[in-house]
């Protein structure tokens, strides 16, 4: 089989950000509307940390009014919710993400379903689950991984998958449920595997289209790959990684990697994403698509679709 064909995220991010900043800009001008991002982060975990500083500086890229809320890691679930609460009445803030995961005082879920459904860029709120869930695609807020892995699966195989068997392996509400909701939107036949599934190889070399998004590292080896198939790769898994040498304090190195074992995948795969390079930078363009869609809709101007 010919070399696999790789699926650049990069790229295809960067066409979405270029289209969020030209309709950013048309809505300023001719609405007098700038698209408002708000996030919130509570406590100092340095992963949260790098993924808060990427989505602002791209927010502020594309135009946007960005604020960022630092709370400290002792806050408690009631000073959260009158945050949420502060921010839902503001109207120059049109979409509002809560960095996850939270301090263990604080209610998640309670916090998520806080957030006015018309804000929810994550595509959490129960509202936006329900409308994925019945087909209402174009009315929903859709979760950033699984929208912005959906568009890398259309850079391939176009918009109607009629025909193709989808394989999503994980069932999480952020990134497997709605994925396979996407799926079957498009008309693929779906199912959905997880860590109870019996002989997951053989239900994976079904599929046309396989989703990876289970948190092993490398768990999916070219043994599970049909021939043919297009692979998506959600997983970020930093792995120790002594061929780089050693650290000040003697500790190996890491590199990230997904949770699909790429060479031995990419020998029958007809299309795969890498990590990184891959899914991640879509999930960060489709948050400010999804603004710039709470902005429009705000300012009762019909919103691009991605």
């Amino acid at each position: 089989m010919a070399e696999a064909r790789r699926i650049d995220g990069k790229a295809v991010a960067a066409t979405i950000i270029d289209r969020v900043k030209a309709q950013a800009q048309t809505l300023s001008s001719e609405a007098g509307v700038t698209p408002g991002l708000a996030v919130v982060i509570v406590g100092s975990d340095p992963a949260s940390q790098i993924y808060v500083s990427s989505k602002a500086k791209m927010a502020a890229e594309c135009g946007f009014h960005s604020e960022k809320f630092e709370l400290p890691e002792d806050t408690s679930e009631a000073a959260l919710l009158a945050e949420v609460a502060r921010l839902n009445a503001d109207p120059r803030i049109h979409g509002i993400l809560v960095q996850l995961p939270l301090p263990v005082q604080i209610d998640e879920a309670k916090v998520i379903q806080a957030i006015d459904a018309a804000k929810d860029v994550d595509g959490f709120h129960l509202v936006n689950v329900g409308l994925l869930s019945t087909g209402a695609v174009d009315e929903a807020f859709v979760p950033c991984t699984p929208a912005g892995s959906m568009l890398l699966i259309r850079s391939v195989l176009g918009d109607d998958l009629s025909g193709k068997t989808a394989v999503v392996v994980g069932r999480s509400n952020i990134v497997g449920k709605p994925m396979a909701q996407l799926l079957l939107s498009a008309n693929a036949t779906v199912t959905i595997a997880h860590s109870r599934t019996r002989d997951l190889a053989a239900v994976c070399r079904s599929a046309d289209i396989l989703v990876a998004a289970v948190g092993r590292p490398q768990m999916i080896t070219g043994d599970y790959v049909k021939d043919g198939a297009v692979v998506i790769d959600v997983g970020i898994n930093r792995i120790a990684a002594p061929e780089k040498g050693l650290r000040e304090d003697g500790s190996a190195k890491t590199r990230l990697v997904g949770d699909v074992h790429f060479a031995s995948a990419a020998e029958k795969a007809a299309a795969i994403t890498p990590v990184p390079g891959g899914v991640g930078p879509m999930t960060i363009a489709m948050l400010m698509a999804n603004t710039l869609v709470a902005a429009c809709r705000a300012a009762g101007r019909e919103p691009p679709r991605f």
